[in-house]
């Protein structure tokens, strides 16, 4: 009889750390650029709807913040994330994860020290047209090792640059701001990035 007790409290316990185990979360946090209005927070909890298991979506259009829960057991990770933020039509700018076991993570973690007497500066034309662009192209620049500043003109039209020649170099800035959809007068950005921009965002494209 006390073996049998003792065997269905053994059960049960295996079966609460289960369920416990099931129910823990990893929370994502994603600062997301280019949402304009509802319908852009809907193409986008729609896209990561694809994720089974994903609980509390809850996206600002105003701040961009995005952020929603997922099971730990999955171990999501940030690039996928922001893949599927891309995915999309959208621009990851910032991303953190707080693990159900107490890790953070950001994307910010991966960034390089910059020696600033080992920073060149270059200007780059990029094309836009208004302040969601200008955060964008800045955005997509300063994701990218070796760059130190990078300021856009929706006058100008000119990125200026600072970056570390020694990690990366110009022309690597510029094809990482056309893939979020910018062209410049040497790259141009891919037809379908283009056209997710935001109306406000497409710009007159020259052909090359």
């Amino acid at each position: 009889m006390r073996k049998g007790i003792i065997i269905a409290f053994v059960i049960g316990m295996m079966a609460m750390f289960s369920t416990n185990a099931q129910k823990a979360m990893d929370k994502f946090m994603v600062q997301v650029d280019g949402l304009g209005c509802p319908f852009c927070a809907y193409g986008l909890e729609k896209k990561f709807k694809e994720f089974k298991g994903i609980k509390n979506v809850k996206i600002d259009i105003e701040t961009g913040d995005f952020s929603f829960n997922y099971p730990a057991e999955k171990e999501l990770s940030m690039e996928a994330v922001e893949k599927q933020v891309e995915k999309a039509g959208y621009t990851p700018i910032t991303s953190k994860i707080e693990r159900a076991n107490g890790k953070i993570e950001s994307s910010e973690d991966g960034k390089v020290a910059l020696n600033p007497e080992s920073l060149i500066s270059k200007e780059v034309y990029v094309y836009g047209n208004c302040e969601q662009c200008r955060a964008r192209i800045e955005n997509a620049a300063k994701r990218i090792n070796g760059v130190g500043e990078a300021s856009w003109s929706e006058d100008t039209k000119l990125l200026s640059l600072s970056f570390d020649p020694g990690i990366t170099s110009l022309e690597g800035v510029e094809k990482a701001v056309t893939n979020s959809g910018h062209d410049t007068k040497e790259h141009k950005a891919k037809n379908g990035v283009y056209k997710k921009l935001p109306k406000c965002c497409q710009y007159e494209r020259v052909e090359k």
